[in-house]
């Protein structure tokens, strides 16, 4: 492994986020305690990651130009993408040239950033059990899916967006038109092209946060973390909790499913894999090649948390993905539209026993948008999911 340089030294090691909401913040967090020198980058100032960077910079990531530029300029030792509207093709030839490294690589971030990359990698490449789908480019094509095969219900997502942005399950022929407005506004970029897949009628989902970093012989090893359940709502995140219990032949199938995803993109760090399960059958859903929403919770429940297992597995670093409690987490929302929000019920919220609340710090809020997260351990998962969900409506959000 490359030495760790002091920060703003000329020998200094240097970590570029390109995306600095509430999971880079805690990534950069992560990586500053083990003495590196970091850059976050958003589309707008003040996000939360640069808040406590070395160094903030704020540009239009989907735009190569100016990605070129930034990065040609900084000259990190590793850019790890964050969020999906980044200019992947630009990071494949940086990367090519020699410039930088992209974390895991540049061709994981361009496949996981598009729904349709990912998803003919794991279905038609690697033959992973998948939901029936299809790729639409117009209102037309998608009803034409539905009809020929597909079926209701179903889902349809933009093929670039994140936490659930854009998603609507579709229930009958009177839904098609909404769905498709809805995907093309939810869209991190605006493509004019969705997926629709069909409904699995699914026992829960999970996500198996599975990490590959180098073991004592300076090989890749693959580490998975216990399974974290979660609650969606139009396909965003608003509860998780770990463990989640599997049956063994259930979980030893998530396993080989994450391990061919992950070993097939490659790199070093942690990836979040969600998936479907029905009895002992489990089907690919999604990865993202970083920390995920959902286990926002190993804040409370690991003895190295999400961010930190990603910080040490991209540096070269030994991790460890025990469990030491229980837990789950249970997302604040913003509630109003405002910028500067003032947070009244913080004390009450901790003093739900056994509580933690992180605010995101994001400088303007949404009625649905994430502003915190509470967290919650506790010996028995039911009981932790009912003191989080407790402690996060504690919290109200309100006009300065």
């Amino acid at each position: 492994m490359k030495p760790i340089g002091t920060p703003l030294s000329a020998h200094a090691t240097r970590v570029m986020l390109l995306g600095s909401g509430e999971l880079g913040k805690e990534v950069l967090i992560a990586l500053q305690r083990l003495g590196v020198e970091t850059i976050a980058v958003d589309r707008y100032e003040n996000a939360p990651g640069q808040q406590v960077a070395h160094h903030a910079r704020t540009i239009a990531m989907s735009d190569a130009a100016p990605l070129r530029a930034l990065i040609e300029a900084e000259r990190p030792d590793l850019v790890v993408p964050e969020i999906e509207a980044i200019a992947t093709p630009e990071l494949e030839r940086l990367e090519a040239e020699g410039v930088v490294r992209v974390i895991p690589t540049a061709r994981a971030a361009r496949l996981t950033m598009d729904r349709e990359g990912i998803r003919r990698l794991a279905a038609e490449t690697l033959g992973l059990p998948t939901s029936p789908y299809r790729f639409c480019d117009s209102l037309e094509e998608l009803q034409a899916a539905i009809d020929a095969g597909i079926g209701y219900p179903c889902v349809v997502k933009p093929v670039m967006s994140s936490s659930g942005k854009g998603q609507s399950r579709l229930d009958g022929p009177e839904d098609v038109r909404k769905a498709w407005d809805h995907a093309m506004a939810g869209g991190r970029v605006s493509h004019g092209r969705v997926i629709v897949e069909g409904f699995i009628d699914f026992d829960y989902e999970i996500t198996l946060l599975t990490v590959r970093a180098f073991g004592a012989d300076g090989q890749v090893e693959t580490h998975f973390c216990d399974p974290i359940g979660h609650l969606q709502v139009k396909g965003d995140y608003v509860e998780s909790w770990q463990p989640h219990p599997m049956r063994p032949a259930a979980l030893a199938e998530a396993q080989r499913i994450a391990r061919a995803v992950t070993d097939d993109l490659g790199g070093q760090g942690l990836f979040g894999v969600e998936l479907f399960v029905r009895g002992d059958q489990v089907w690919f859903s999604e990865v993202s090649p970083r920390p995920h929403d959902t286990g926002m919770v190993t804040m409370c429940t690991q003895w190295q948390n999400e961010f930190e297992l990603h910080a040490r597995a991209i540096l070269g670093l030994p991790v460890d993905t025990a469990l030491k409690s229980a837990g789950a987490s249970a997302v604040i929302y913003g509630g109003v539209e405002a910028e500067g929000l003032v947070f009244d019920g913080v004390d009450e919220a901790l003093r739900v026993p056994r509580s933690e609340v992180r605010l995101f710090g994001k400088p303007e809020s949404f009625e649905r948008r994430r502003m915190g997260v509470a967290l919650v351990r506790d010996e028995d998962v039911e009981t932790a999911r009912a003191q989080a969900r407790l402690a996060a409506s504690k919290v109200r959000p309100r006009r300065a």
